[in-house]
């Protein structure tokens, strides 16, 4: 997912717009504190307060569609701007999470992809199938999206049903893993719109998750990878755990710093996970001749340049939206392979009944988070 914040080092990832609702249960607004039921959930009931609350069993799965137990759940930068208010598409109450590894207790008629007692990541962008969009083959970009978590109940809680096509199944993989594959598909995404090649430069701008997830794919290309942040400690991390080639922390000398990584030549990509405007503006300025641009992150501000500093060398601006289900079938054979380590990137983790109490501190830079995860 794509976001909007305002300070570079904090900047995650969220995307989309909405319209029509389908193919998803979900609990009745408005929720009530008197309802009883026998299903946890943790809602958001506006930006900065979360209520642990319990809504009534799901139905039985009906064609096409599964009944999951929510085991984790990766918390993500759309979670935050949710939180903190920030999120354009975000509306509540919600029931937040959509980077979830969850297990199939039952599947309806027709299914044949998944069985019960499968242990799968989820593709959460519930797309209609019949638009424009969802024809050409670009579901990530269909006109009535939903996202779990953000337009429609996500998986803070026990269980729910959902589309069986959006759950991909891993017979090696562990819940914590599968609960990465969906930010690590953003990344794959960007990269596969930037056509990186082996030998070129490529700069990444913010080293949050996807930010990070864009290193990964970047890397796999064979392209010299370049990221720029504010925070050293996240440069730190992709210096000495994800072994990228050159870091930068942002200075007023940046341009030169980047010609002297690239032999003088400037970035042949740069990708801008940051959501900031003042990062995306900038971006433009950073580019070798024939240079592609990839905003992967999202602002409601404006991005503004002086066209010669795109023209001059012919630049290409692209945008890169939520993920397609191919790049989900692609991550979990290469983490099932061992060519991504997503290990390092949880460094907090905590108990369902705790993380009300606790998100609020993930929302802070100096909190040291990458990655957290929720054990539900």
């Amino acid at each position: 997912m794509q976001n909007d914040e305002c300070r570079l080092e904090s900047q995650w990832l969220t995307s989309s717009v909405f319209d029509s609702s389908f193919c998803i249960h979900h609990s009745a607004f408005p929720y009530s504190r008197e309802r009883h039921g026998d299903v946890k959930a943790l809602l958001l009931q506006q930006p900065g307060r979360f209520e642990r609350i319990e809504i009534d069993e799901p139905p039985a799965p009906g064609p096409g569609e599964a009944l999951v137990r929510v085991h984790r759940v990766g918390i993500c930068g759309t979670d935050i701007s949710g939180y903190l208010g920030k999120m354009p598409f975000f509306s509540y109450p919600r029931i937040p999470g959509h980077e979830l590894g969850v297990e199939v207790l039952a599947v309806g008629e027709g299914v044949t992809n998944i069985k019960p007692g499968d242990r799968c990541a989820v593709e959460p962008y519930m797309n209609c199938g019949d638009c424009h969009a969802c024809r050409k083959g670009a579901s990530n970009c269909c006109a009535n999206l939903k996202v779990l978590g953000v337009m429609t109940d996500g998986g803070l809680r026990d269980r729910f049903v959902l589309r069986a096509a959006k759950l991909h199944p891993s017979a090696t993989l562990a819940f914590d893993q599968l609960a990465l594959v969906e930010t690590l598909a953003i990344g794959c995404h960007a990269v596969d719109r930037s056509a990186l090649a082996a030998g070129e430069n490529c700069l990444v701008i913010g080293a949050g998750p996807i930010g990070l997830a864009s290193i990964v794919f970047a890397r796999l290309t064979g392209a010299k990878v370049i990221v720029l942040d504010v925070n050293r400690q996240r440069l730190d991390f992709c210096k000495q755990t994800m072994g990228v080639d050159e870091t930068i922390v942002l200075g007023e000398r940046l341009v030169d710093d980047l010609r002297g990584v690239t032999a003088g030549s400037l970035p042949d990509v740069v990708i801008d996970a940051t959501g900031n405007n003042v990062s995306m503006s900038n971006a433009f300025g950073y580019l070798a001749p024939t240079g592609r641009l990839v905003y992967v992150g999202i602002t409601t501000k404006e991005v503004t340049f002086t066209h010669p500093t795109f023209h001059r060398p012919e630049g290409t601006l692209l945008a890169s939206r939520n993920a397609l289900p191919k790049d989900f079938a692609r991550i979990i054979r290469l983490i099932e392979d061992g060519q991504i380590d997503t290990r390092p990137w949880i460094t907090h983790r905590c108990a369902f009944d705790a993380m009300a109490g606790v998100f609020d501190s993930y929302t802070k830079p100096e909190t040291g988070v990458i990655k957290a995860v929720v054990e539900v």
